[in-house]
């Protein structure tokens, strides 16, 4: 059974957008909601989320999100899809069509979670998904029992009933995986990998390997993505003012160097998404205070 001796705890859900992109644009087309990890799962889980949209009459919306570096299972039921899937790191803007009527509930793994929870090298999950039988076969159930409940609360306890009942043995490795990325995600001097190596003294190769076999991306993918996403986040909160200084507070060489990244992840440039953000979010504004005459 799934210990809590081990140094990680679970922690209450954010209530950041962060990772999402178009943030107050995207909350006009669907919920979101996210519930704590229980004391007994929270050594591998973060946190569980939930997405439901209904668009009867309305076109569909593309929901686009820059992930973080870990896994998650989802249990979804839509008009495309039905079912549970093992979702690898997904190294590329995330962009989900969301259309007519459909709820999604996910757990999300902390960063190399997943493959400590597992013991599976989780390099072969990457920007993949694959049905969750494929990979836990003694789940064959679980997802008909998850989506059989109408609340969050109750698809958690399921959830979490299941992933107390399997084996998981303390790993000295997840342990330091774990403290590297807290490191890589708080600490926006990390910057380069050899910063990190030197860091936690570690050797380059070892450090590849183990984010490989943990994580299904390399460090230097894990830093630039948690810095783009500290960017976007930014920029959609109203940082536009001096982009060059933006740019050296997430390490990057220069402001141009920033903007070509920026854009090719995100698809459009970073003022451009600032503006887009602030017309979002005046659109929402608009809707809730009413225009005096």
């Amino acid at each position: 059974m799934i210990g809590t001796h081990d140094e990680t705890v679970s922690v209450p859900a954010p209530d950041n957008v962060k990772g999402i992109l178009h943030p107050d644009e995207q909350a006009r087309h669907r919920s979101l909601a996210r519930l704590s990890a229980g004391p007994e799962v929270g050594r591998f889980v973060e946190w569980y989320w939930s997405v439901r949209w209904d668009l009867t009459g309305r076109p569909p919306y593309y929901a686009e999100v820059l992930p973080f570096p870990c896994m998650n299972v989802t249990f979804e039921r839509t008009e495309s899809r039905t079912g549970g899937f093992v979702n690898g790191v997904c190294t590329t803007k995330y962009v989900r069509e969301l259309s007519g009527v459909g709820e999604t509930f996910g757990v999300r793994f902390r960063a190399g979670g997943f493959g400590a929870f597992t013991g599976l090298d989780v390099g072969a999950f990457r920007d993949a998904a694959v049905p969750l039988t494929e990979v836990l076969p003694e789940a064959e159930d679980l997802t008909d029992r998850v989506l059989a409940q109408t609340s969050d609360a109750q698809r958690r306890s399921i959830i979490e009933d299941f992933l107390i009942g399997r084996q998981a043995v303390a790993d000295p490795n997840y342990r330091l995986v774990l403290r590297i990325v807290a490191a890589m995600e708080q600490d926006l001097e990390l910057t380069r990998v050899d910063q990190v190596t030197d860091r936690f003294d570690i050797p380059i190769r070892t450090l590849q390997r183990m984010f490989r076999r943990y994580i299904g991306a390399g460090p230097k993918w894990v830093l630039r993505r948690y810095r783009l996403q500290d960017g976007a986040d930014l920029l959609a909160r109203g940082r536009t003012r001096d982009l060059a200084a933006l740019a050296t507070e997430l390490g990057y060489f220069d402001q141009a160097h920033f903007s070509r990244e920026f854009t090719a992840e995100v698809g459009m440039a970073p003022l451009e998404y600032a503006k887009n953000s602030l017309r979002s979010r005046n659109e929402v504004t608009s809707k809730v205070i009413p225009t005096r005459m």
